[in-house]
This record gives C-alpha cells, sequence and structure tokens, in this order.
C-alpha cells in the first residue's frame, strides 16, 4: 500500500475491500465463533463443525448473520483502513515513508477508533452466528443485523451494543498492527529485497503472511472477546476474568481455540481484501491520470 500515491485512497475503499472478502471467508468465520463459544474439552475441527452445521441447520445456515458480518466490516474496517492510511500519509515526507514505529502507532489508533465504531455490528455478528447451536427456546432469532440492533437496544439497553467493547478494542488495535503493518512489511521486503515487481504475485505472498501474523497475535483476544459477546446480559463478566475462568477450567490452550479456522477465514479474508484494495487504488489512479490527460489536452 503505497503512501506516495498521485491521489488521495478514498477513505472507504478498506470497507469495500472488506465487505468483499467477507463473503468469501464468512462460512470460516461462523466456524470460528461456533468453536470459540463452545465450553468443555470439546475435540470439534473446522471441517467437523461445518459438517455439522449443514447437516443439522441446511447449507445456508453457513452464511448466517451474513448482514451482521458486512454491517461489521463497513463500520470497523472502513475506519481502520482509512484512518491508518490518512495518518501513514500524513506522515509521509517526500519519498520518506514512515518508519516501523510510525506505523504502529498510527495502526493503533486506527484499530481503536475501528474497533469502537464496529462494535454494534460485532456483537450481532456473533450472536447471530452463534443461535444455531443453542436450543430453541433460547435462541434470538434476529431477521437481519438491523433488527438485531433495535431489539438489543429494546431488549437489553442501548449501552449492550458495546458489550465486549474492551476486548473488542484491544483485538482490533492487535490486528490493525499485525495485519495492516505486516502486510506493509512483507511487500516491502518482497519488493526491494527480494527482487520482485508491484503485482499480484507480491500482494498475494504479502497478505498471506499478513494473514498468518494476525491471526496468531490476535487469537487469545478474540476468543474471549467472542466468549463476552455471546454471553447474555446476566451473564456479564470482564475480560480478564473470563481469561482466568477459561485458562483454569479449560488450560491455557483454551485460548487459541478456533485458530485453525481463524486461519483459514483470515488467511482468505486478508488476501481478498488487499487484492481487492490494489485494485481499487489502480483503478482509481488510472481514472484520475486518464482525467488529468483528458484536462491537458483539453487546454492545449
Amino acid at each position: 500500500m503505497s503512501s506516495s500515491s498521485a491521489k488521495s485512497t478514498p477513505f472507504y475503499f478498506g470497507g469495500v475491500a472488506s465487505c468483499a472478502a467477507a463473503m468469501v471467508s464468512h462460512p470460516f468465520d461462523l466456524a470460528k465463533v461456533r468453536l470459540q463459544t463452545a465450553t468443555g474439552a470439546s475435540r470439534s475441527g473446522m471441517l467437523k463443525t461445518m459438517f455439522t452445521i449443514v447437516t443439522q441447520e441446511g447449507p445456508t445456515a453457513l452464511y448466517a448473520g451474513l448482514s451482521a458480518s458486512l454491517l461489521r466490516q463497513a463500520t470497523y474496517s472502513t475506519v481502520r483502513f482509512g484512518v491508518y492510511d490518512k495518518l501513514k500519509t500524513a506522515m509521509t515526507t517526500g519519498n520518506q515513508k514512515p518508519g516501523f514505529v510510525q506505523m504502529l502507532a498510527c495502526s493503533s489508533i486506527a484499530g481503536a477508533l475501528g474497533g469502537a465504531c464496529g462494535n454494534p455490528g460485532d456483537v450481532v455478528n456473533v450472536r447471530m452466528q452463534n443461535d444455531g447451536q443453542l436450543p430453541a427456546a433460547q435462541r434470538r432469532n434476529y431477521r437481519n443485523a438491523l433488527d438485531g440492533v433495535i431489539r438489543i437496544s429494546r431488549e437489553e439497553g442501548v449501552a449492550s451494543l458495546m458489550r465486549g467493547v474492551g476486548p473488542n478494542v484491544n483485538r482490533a488495535i492487535l490486528m490493525t498492527g499485525s495485519q495492516l503493518v505486516s502486510y506493509d512489511v512483507f511487500k516491502d521486503l518482497l519488493l526491494n529485497n527480494v527482487g520482485l515487481s508491484d503485482g499480484m504475485g507480491v500482494h498475494f505472498g504479502s497478505s498471506l503472511l499478513a494473514g498468518l501474523v494476525a491471526t496468531t497475535v490476535c487469537s487469545p483476544v478474540d476468543v474471549i472477546k467472542t466468549r463476552i459477546m455471546s454471553a447474555s446480559s446476566a451473564q456479564g463478566v470482564g475480560a480478564v476474568s473470563a481469561m482466568k475462568d477459561m485458562i483454569r477450567s479449560e488450560g491455557i490452550l483454551s485460548l487459541f481455540k478456533g485458530w485453525t479456522p481463524a486461519f483459514i477465514r483470515l488467511g482468505p479474508h486478508t488476501i481478498v481484501t488487499f487484492m481487492v484494495l490494489e485494485q481499487l487504488k489502480q483503478w482509481h489512479q488510472a481514472f484520475y491520470s486518464q482525467k488529468s490527460a483528458a484536462v491537458a489536452i483539453n487546454k492545449a
């Protein structure tokens, strides 16, 4: 992601790219949430979880909560990508790009803002994805993301939409730093040290490596966030308490529950996000280059 592009990238491009990626990765995200909310020493893996969902709830159940996932990406990812890009651009002087520490600072601010803005959509998303494995009497049965937001506000209070905002903001900071900054680092490494030319191969490799880093860094916070958000209002606990309870009752490895589906979900999601984002940037630059050329010809 170049910081010195001739034309500033529109703020919403990251959100558009992330929504496109959500269409691809949603079934894996659903399996990840189901595994993270499962209590005890369950040995179910990603494929078994997805197979169980299809056989017990139908194939369309793999896209349960898609509207909430899109709402989350439209808020959370739009803000974090947009703010990160704008802060990076502000820190760029001439051809001198921001350093690693500066990029981490940009990503921390962007992640915190994105996590807070996307929290309501994330609460609805987790609940809609987890609904299918609850007993029929306990299911919320939200019709869509908007219905979920309205019902949570009415039945549990508006403050419930910010349930888990602490671990969610922490996760967003970790995700933005480990995903966006590592993408920039890996891309720069492949271009300047390996000698590859800027293109889809570099974008694919950089995003795949960024997805691996992000999954590993974010897994513990992601599990805790999911547990808190899926709980009812009467079961509200803090992030530290939830982590202590999990480690005591399920062991330290419980903090990495769902790592495989998380990576299989986040890998493709990261790849699609950055490849779509890079294409949007190229089309945007090409459009304004052609427009500038046409204006120059008309003035001549």
